[in-house]
């Protein structure tokens, strides 16, 4: 078997590194930039790989949707396994290249696009198959942990913290992917797919921003509450499932509460095995070609893996309930409020229990009337 990297930008590069490191042979990397340390490898003809007989496993690490889910579903349908580090495509396309990759005989891997080094899905997907999963939620956003564990360890506001993580290379000029959650609710849309072998798009994740978190909530929330992480979740409930990415409040006992800098912790639980978390990078060259090349090895050495045909579970986030954290200058009404401090103009407020559903159409009211509000659940 011959391999073929389509992309060699960081995850690309750190992939192909890895493979000729360790033996393996790559015959073409398609890239539309010159590189001579490739030589005769490099190719910006798409069809020089598809056309290549002896090119069994087509490794995608270009990003974002296109041309990379054009080139990704010929390689399906020339019988050709698919590997890819690309959360957006696998998340927008999921059950496409699943189906695809069955009527084809091939597999379709992605143990990259979710939690960069960490072998997350691929310990994931060997516990279904003789467990029943009823929960998974993680730390997956390496920019949002390295804001709040600096916010917090330094007491310093998020503004000057984002600047920090930009000019370090960990987010982007727009970090809007990585502090509205976009990046997480791909994130948690892959994982309880996998998890619950369903189908959960993007746009089925309830998504709170924390771009408004703020000094005075980091104060009340580590003096009164415990710690606070940027956190998605996906949960079973009979035939739904509930999705939902929030700033999560933790009792400084749970593991999370301990990831710092840029790091990810990931957590399963199951009927047999419990709790079981992963932790690591969660980004970057080498950490996130290591985990592409194992899925080309993987099929390489003849471990292939087709999802079963997927189970149809609707997605309900009135089946969660939790308390919420609320900083707003709004007044709220209804019985909803358990507690309310208010310091220096800001109502500190601590909720009953209400559903996921609740709260994030409530916030859309609150955020109309003051938009700097910020909203956190509360993990038991």
């Amino acid at each position: 078997m011959k391999i073929a990297i389509l992309g060699y930008g960081v995850v690309g590069s750190g992939a192909y590194e890895i493979l000729k490191r360790y033996g393996y042979e790559v015959k073409w990397v398609l890239d539309i930039r010159p590189h001579d340390e490739l030589g005769s490898v490099l190719t910006s003809n798409y069809d020089d790989i598809l056309n290549d007989k002896e090119v069994s496993v087509v490794a995608e690490a270009i990003g974002g949707l296109e041309p990379a889910h054009t080139f990704v579903v010929k390689a399906l349908k020339a019988g050709k396994h698919v590997v890819s580090s690309n959360k957006h495509l696998i998340c927008q396309y999921y059950e496409e290249l699943h189906t695809l990759a069955r009527e084809n005989g091939v597999s379709i891997r992605f143990t990259s696009s979710v939690g960069g080094g960490i072998p997350w899905l691929y310990n994931l997907r060997r516990s279904v198959r003789c467990d029943e999963i009823s929960k998974v939620m993680g730390i997956m956003n390496g920019t949002t942990n390295f804001i709040l564990d600096a916010m917090i360890t330094d007491s310093r506001d998020f503004d000057e913290v984002l600047k920090e993580a930009q000019a370090l290379g960990y987010a982007e000029a727009n970090p809007s992917a990585d502090i509205d959650g976009l990046d997480v609710a791909r994130k948690t849309a892959i994982s309880a797919s996998v998890a619950f072998n369903t189908i959960i798009k993007e746009e089925n994740v309830s998504v709170f921003s924390m771009r408004t978190i703020q000094k005075c909530d980091i104060d009340y929330i580590c003096k009164n509450l415990g710690t606070v992480r940027y956190m998605g979740f996906g949960i079973k409930n009979g035939d739904s499932v509930s999705t939902f990415v929030e700033p999560t409040i933790l009792p400084l006992s749970a593991p999370e509460s301990t990831v710092c800098k840029n790091f990810n912790m990931i957590t399963l639980f199951g009927k047999s095995v419990g709790r079981l978390s992963f932790f690591g990078q969660g980004a970057g060259k080498y950490p996130t070609g290591n985990a592409l090349a194992q899925d080309i090895i993987d099929v390489v050495s003849g471990c292939s893996y087709t999802q079963d045909t997927p189970i149809e579970l609707t997605v309900d986030n009135h089946k969660v309930e939790r308390a919420y954290y609320i900083r707003t200058k709004a007044q709220i009404e209804g019985d909803i409020v358990a507690k309310c401090e208010k310091i220096n103009g800001n109502n500190h407020i601590i909720t009953k229990k209400m559903s996921v559903k609740d709260i994030h159409t409530l916030s859309c009211a609150i955020l109309v009337s003051d938009s700097s509000s910020f909203f956190a659940g509360i993990e038991e």
